[in-house]
């Protein structure tokens, strides 16, 4: 009779605990889906945090992208941009805040060039290096980006003053907003300083010479 018994019980119980083992191990399952998912976006953000996107990701760089994906798109450019629009609003928010766009930027500037240029410990090569890559090295480049576009029929054709504002945004000095942007990470402000200041007087120069170029070019 005992041999019966433990035959039998042994026979009752290993499903018992089979079954058991499978509901636990469905248990873990999506513990160990959860944990990984878990994994997978520390890592995610790690990698963000390397890569400095936070800092890269300013409020002028994200407005010039919803920009653009307004502009594009026409469902929301009939929304906000047109006269009629329901959120014209905002676009007339914005005309009457870029009416003061200059005046502010001549006061950033001057507050920007308050450290002088000679505070700076970039360097003279340095120093020299960054403006003839703004100034001498960047203008060819966005003349030959300009009319590759053309070429290809990016560009409105016969707008010659369109082609003439393209060709003039890869001439200007370096902007003031970088600057600005020292001064609020509070990194590097008396070489931004520096950099300013010599680049918009080496500017003068440099202007002068591409806008001769620019307008023999088009007209």
């Amino acid at each position: 009779v005992n041999k019966i018994d433990i035959d039998i019980t042994d026979s009752t119980r290993v499903p018992l605990l089979a079954a058991e083992e499978g509901i636990v191990e469905n248990r873990l399952k999506p513990l160990d889906w959860r944990s990984r998912a878990m994994k997978v976006i520390a890592q995610a953000s790690l990698l963000l945090e390397r890569l400095k996107i936070k800092q890269i990701l300013q409020p002028p760089i994200i407005a010039s992208v919803l920009a653009m994906v307004i502009g594009i798109i026409p469902f929301l450019k009939q929304l906000i941009l047109t006269d009629d629009a329901p959120f014209f609003f905002v676009t007339d928010s914005c005309v009457i805040l870029g009416g003061a766009m200059v005046p502010c930027i001549m006061l950033a500037l001057g507050g920007n060039l308050i450290g002088g240029p000679g505070n700076s410990k970039l360097g003279l090569r340095t120093t020299v290096a960054i403006i003839i890559a703004r100034l001498l090295l960047v203008p060819p480049v966005g003349l030959g980006i300009v009319t590759l576009a053309d070429k290809l029929g990016f560009i409105p054709a016969d707008d010659k003053m369109f082609r003439f504002i393209l060709l003039l945004q890869h001439t200007m000095p370096t902007s003031i907003l970088a600057g600005a942007v020292a001064n609020i990470r509070g990194f590097a402000e008396k070489e931004a300083s520096a950099i300013l200041f010599w680049v918009h007087i080496m500017a003068m120069f440099s202007m002068t010479l591409w806008i001769t170029l620019y307008l023999n070019i088009l007209f």
